[in-house]
């Protein structure tokens, strides 16, 4: 029983955030894209030198997850550094000219609250930094300490482990690396087309959700008791692989771990046990060889290997052993919209099948 002090979270609210996810992405497109777009107007793109993404938990996540938009879409460096290594270890911070000249942080949480957050923008902002804060939250400690803010806010959110949230922020970090893309003669960018794709994906995500719900629930059934579960991912999908161990912990207080699938291959390749549920998050792209590899050296091994992929690459999904499918096409860039959804799903079955409930593992 949770104590008057303690949000009343519930495995229901996580099934109603899950199935929530494609309107919200509907809702939330236009509104943010019009932020976005006043925010970075006068010439934001052409001015800045590199992107720093900072957060923690999920806002990190996110963070890691959408570094290749930067990349790809805006053609700017881009470093997901969490906070406290941004705070204490992110640059020479003693130095009078900490970051390069251009340079913009964005911060991301979706509460506002978080404080190291807070401080990394404020002492970038003294170091010369154009800062933008990604939240939920208006009026929060986070949009105040931030030249600007985009406010993401969710409609009816009540207390849940981040899964609306977390889609939010990828939203917002996704339609800035476009806008940026945008002003620096991203062709695509320009046309509307990224912006497009993105809106597109909300049938895309209603599909995958419809897909992965059932299966989620019969995979839970299996696993629930193993002692400890790993997923695996690379480029956008490691972003994916810690959101998704997240929440088995927090929701289920199950032991999870995310690694990136090159250094699976170097360490967690030996862990035991040796039938422990491998997840291989594997949406189309730069590391699907890799994650093939994976996949393949996994099921030799003799883990329960769970490909989280399109259904229609069969040379990856031969070597799973249950498949979490992705429906509808979308570019690598915008995968982590796809590849995150059955991490709720998952994480809730669990729960139920363990008779737990969210955060409550520490609890008396």
């Amino acid at each position: 029983m949770t104590s008057p002090s303690q949000p009343a979270y519930t495995l229901q609210e996580m099934l109603r955030q899950s199935g929530a996810l494609a309107d919200d992405l509907r809702d939330l497109h236009g509104p943010a894209l019009a932020q976005v777009r006043d925010l970075l107007s006068g010439g934001t793109g052409a001015t800045t030198s590199r992107i720093y993404l900072t957060g923690s938990g999920d806002s990190y996540h996110a963070a890691l997850a959408t570094q290749m938009a930067f990349h790809q879409f805006a053609g700017l460096p881009c470093e997901p550094v969490s906070a406290l290594r941004m705070l204490e270890y992110g640059t020479c911070w003693q130095e009078a000219k900490a970051l390069p000249e251009g340079a913009v942080m964005i911060g991301i949480s979706a509460s506002g609250r978080n404080q190291r957050v807070i401080q990394a923008l404020q002492r970038a902002g003294e170091h010369g930094a154009r800062t933008l804060a990604v939240t939920g939250t208006a009026h929060s400690p986070l949009a105040q300490a931030a030249h600007a803010a985009l406010l993401l806010p969710l409609v009816g959110l009540r207390p849940c482990p981040g899964i609306r949230s977390y889609q939010a922020s990828l939203l917002g970090l996704l339609l800035i690396a476009i806008e940026l893309g945008r002003q620096r003669g991203h062709q695509a960018a320009q046309e509307g087309v990224l912006e497009q794709e993105v809106l597109d994906t909300a049938d895309a995500v209603e599909a995958t959700v419809a897909a992965v719900e059932r299966r989620c629930e019969q995979l839970a059934d299996r696993i629930a008791d193993e002692p400890v579960m790993m997923m695996t991912g690379s480029g956008p999908g490691y972003g994916t692989a810690l959101f998704a161990a997240a929440k088995l912990i927090e929701t289920a207080g199950v032991s999870a771990a995310g690694q990136d699938l090159e250094e699976w291959e170097h360490v967690e390749v030996l862990a035991r046990p040796r039938n422990m549920p491998t997840f291989v998050i594997a949406a189309p792209g730069h590391s699907h060889d890799q994650a093939l590899a994976v996949a393949t050296r996994a099921r030799d091994y003799g883990r329960t290997v769970i490909a989280v992929a399109d259904d229609r690459d069969t040379a990856l999904t031969e070597q799973a052993e249950v498949v979490l499918p992705l429906r509808g096409a979308a570019r690598e860039e915008l995968s982590p919209l796809l590849t995150h959804l059955f991490a709720g799903y998952l994480a809730c079955f669990v729960a139920r099948r363990l008779n737990r409930l969210p955060f409550s593992t520490n609890r008396r």
